[in-house]
């Protein structure tokens, strides 16, 4: 499937907000006395596997350069 640049921007700013509130509550979580570190470890993966397809995207926006 080809996404048109508004899809792929679109997407991006969808993930880049996920990214930013996973930020948030994986702070939140280290502060609680309790905090749950399979929880913990869950959130951080998730977030790298953000970060991967936010880098992804990107890159897609970028255009292909001839060197």
């Amino acid at each position: 499937m080809t996404w048109t640049q508004e899809q792929i921007k679109s997407k991006l700013a969808e993930l880049e907000l996920e990214h930013r509130a996973l930020d948030d509550v994986i702070e939140n979580a280290k502060k609680q006395a309790d905090f749950d570190q399979i929880k913990l470890t869950r959130l951080k993966k998730r977030k790298l596997s953000l970060k991967d397809q936010i880098l992804a995207l990107r890159n897609q926006l970028i255009p292909d350069i001839i060197a």
